[in-house]
């Protein structure tokens, strides 16, 4: 009994070590995320930071009718599902082609790298250089006769961000699947080869099966980065671009500056909620493609 008694003491004592570790961690979450999101669900439901009187769900039924936020709404989702399979698409392709033998592959990393090195400042200046109304691309364009386009206010502003934004990201998320290149088990490629595969069903069958824990992580993170696009935007364009530009950030930040703290609280907790379940099909969707690989 006093050896069952020394046990129970021990891993008690463990278990409260484990908690003093952890207690800072859990202190910062808490302090820094929990409770003020626990803040932002309550302004969400009252009428007012000064009457605090309950409305529940009618900050967002009124949030849903705001034609502003429909439009930022329907902007952000088209923004995201281009950026996002192509961010994730292309950077495997670049993973594969540095993982074969290419001329001037040193320079080509370099180019997709950079963006990784130099402040957002410099990288929106260069796009303003290149899409300005008298910019590079227009000169370019003028050569072979065609009219001036004012980019960042023409229906291709929305394009011409989604360009900033893959060359702003490509060069980490290609770094990650060249990582998760290096680590697919060699004996299955060699298997592979002496049973005479192509390389399309090596591909499908062998690599993208081990990099779908990785193509998870890098869906997360473009879309994450797709929605906070916002300061690329704001840069370029300013608080209030053109129709196609104006993102759920764009809204949440004028909606703060006009001090409308419900709308702004209703429209944050609809975006995490949006965020939480599309994260959670995606780990649904790598689960069921990637089962038989951890298998």
């Amino acid at each position: 009994m006093k050896k069952r008694g020394d046990k129970l003491n021990k891993k008690l004592l463990d278990q409260l070590h484990g908690l003093c570790y952890l207690a800072p961690s859990i202190l910062g979450v808490s302090v820094f995320f929990i409770v003020p999101f626990g803040v932002v669900v309550y302004y969400s439901m009252i009428d007012g930071v000064g009457s605090h009187n309950f409305v529940l769900f009618d900050n967002f039924i009124k949030l849903f009718q705001n034609s502003a936020f429909r439009l930022a709404a329907r902007n952000t989702a088209t923004f995201s599902i281009m950026a996002v399979p192509l961010a994730v698409v292309l950077a495997v392709v670049l993973a594969l082609m540095l993982e074969a033998r290419i001329p001037l592959k040193s320079q080509f990393r370099t180019f997709f790298l950079s963006p990784i090195m130099v402040p957002v400042a410099s990288i929106v200046l260069i796009w303003q250089v290149l899409f300005n109304m008298n910019g590079t691309v227009n000169e370019f364009l003028s050569v072979f006769g065609a009219d001036k386009i004012d980019w960042l206010q023409s229906q291709y502003a929305q394009i011409v961000v989604l360009l900033l934004f893959l060359w702003k990201n490509l060069g980490y998320n290609m770094i990650l699947f060249m990582a998760a290149l290096a680590n697919i088990p060699k004996e299955l490629l060699e298997v592979a080869d002496v049973e005479g595969a192509s390389e399309a069903y090596k591909f499908f069958h062998i690599k993208l099966r081990y990099l779908s824990p990785t193509v998870l992580f890098v869906t997360i993170l473009s879309l994450i980065n797709s929605f906070k696009i916002f300061r690329e935007v704001y840069l370029l364009a300013g608080a209030y671009p053109y129709e196609t530009l104006y993102t759920l950030q764009h809204f949440m930040n004028n909606t703060f500056d006009s001090l409308d703290y419900q709308k702004l609280s209703a429209a944050a907790v609809v975006m995490a909620i949006v965020m939480v379940i599309l994260i959670r099909w995606l780990f649904k969707a790598e689960d069921w493609f990637g089962k038989d690989v951890e298998g």
